[in-house]
């Protein structure tokens, strides 16, 4: 059998036999989710989530939200 003669649909199948065949269930379904493709504009999404911020201002937002979820941790 070679992969030109083979439908879209079988070549989807037989790849996600030899996928699961190879990572197993967990390991498959990762790696299905890591190869999607995303849709819509993430450039325009992220303008429209952080505006004109420099890298510097982003990182001291994270640093500074870092902190707070520090702090409202319960110690063990």
């Amino acid at each position: 059998m070679k992969a030109r003669d083979l439908t879209d649909a079988e070549i989807r199948a037989l790849g996600w036999e030899a996928v699961l065949d190879r990572l197993g269930a967990d390991g498959a379904l990762r790696f299905v989710i890591q190869t999607q493709r995303g849709h819509g504009d993430y450039s325009e999404r992220r303008h429209i989530a952080l505006g004109h911020l420099s890298v510097s201002e982003l990182v001291t937002r994270m640093r500074a939200t870092r902190r707070g979820a520090a702090r409202r941790r319960p110690r063990r």
